[in-house]
């Protein structure tokens, strides 16, 4: 009779122990899971509608943000940190108030190469009061660089409205960058999607002190020419009685001065870099699940062990 029971027992232990195995094994696999979606959040690409050109919105979807366009603004700068003015246009087409209504400004770099970066620009928004008001910058998707708000308000329907901004590129923009495009849109609290966007592509060129550019070495001077020694005159006769008088020295030829060293290159420009993207809800939602998931499975394992 015992020995059946101890059988029976041995046999349960070795089901449960194999369960457990499988209970941990699947526990560490959702846990590193989880952790990996975490560490790997920034790594998905995103996008940004604006800078492909002028944005069209669809005109028979209601509820759309008001539409934006860039009626003023140079077509060339110099990166050397002066402000440089655009104007733009918002109109409320729908017949309903547009409330929460935001516009924005974005300076994009076109290509794959240097990138304008966040110490590189600043913008600035004209607040009701006429002030200058300097607007905090993101690094957003495909390397542009964006205001994160300027001025919540409400527009009436069917209206149009306008509002300034201004920008600067510091010397310390890679000489890389020669093309920047200007990004207008506008939002609105509510909304069903964007409304028409601006876009405007700009020139820029770099000051002649840019710490970017390689400096020229300069020409090594000639030296200068040796001096002959003059002949020296002949002595005439003189009288056997008198002390000859010592013969004159022959002048030193002058020695050529040295060639001043060269001047060291200045350092190698940083390179440029783009941002991270934003956090994505999704990937941190199902992570933390995972996460969830695991961590009561271990819990589960340990009330196993004990009974």
């Amino acid at each position: 009779m015992r020995t059946s029971v101890i059988t029976r027992f041995a046999k349960n232990d070795r089901a449960l122990s194999g369960r457990r195995r499988i209970a941990v094994l699947a526990a560490t696999t959702v846990l590193a899971g989880g952790v990996q979606l975490l560490a790997t959040d920034t790594a998905w690409a995103c996008g940004d509608h604006r800078t492909s050109g002028a944005y069209h919105a669809p005109t028979d979807v209601p509820g759309l943000s008001p539409n934006t366009s860039i009626t003023s603004a140079k077509s060339s700068v110099v990166a050397d940190g002066s402000w440089n003015e655009v104007t733009v246009k918002v109109v409320n087409k729908s017949t309903e108030d547009a409330h929460g209504m935001e516009p924005f400004l974005g300076l994009h770099t076109p290509g794959s190469g240097a990138a304008a970066r966040l110490k590189d620009v600043k913008i600035q928004f004209e607040d009701y009061t006429g002030a200058w008001k300097d607007l905090k910058l993101v690094d957003g998707c495909a390397r542009v660089v964006d205001i994160t708000g300027s001025q919540r308000q409400r527009m009436s329907a069917d209206s149009t409205t306008g509002f300034k901004f201004r920008y600067s590129l510091a010397p310390s923009t890679p000489a890389g960058v020669t093309t920047i495009d200007l990004l207008a849109s506008t939002e609105m609290a509510g909304s069903q999607g964007p409304g028409d966007s601006g876009f405007k592509p700009v020139k820029v060129t770099h000051p002649q002190g840019d710490a970017t550019a390689k400096p020229t070495t300069p020409a090594k001077p000639k030296p200068a020419p040796t001096k002959s020694a003059e002949p020296t005159p002949a002595k005439p006769a003189a009288d056997k009685t008198a002390t000859p008088a010592p013969a004159a020295e022959a002048p030193k030829a002058s020695t050529p001065t040295a060639a001043p060293a060269t001047t060291a290159p200045a350092g190698t420009p940083e390179l440029a870099h783009t941002g991270a993207s934003s956090t994505n809800t999704f990937l941190g939602l199902t992570a933390a699940a995972l996460l969830a998931l695991g961590g009561g499975t271990l819990v589960a394992v340990r009330r196993l062990r004990r009974r």
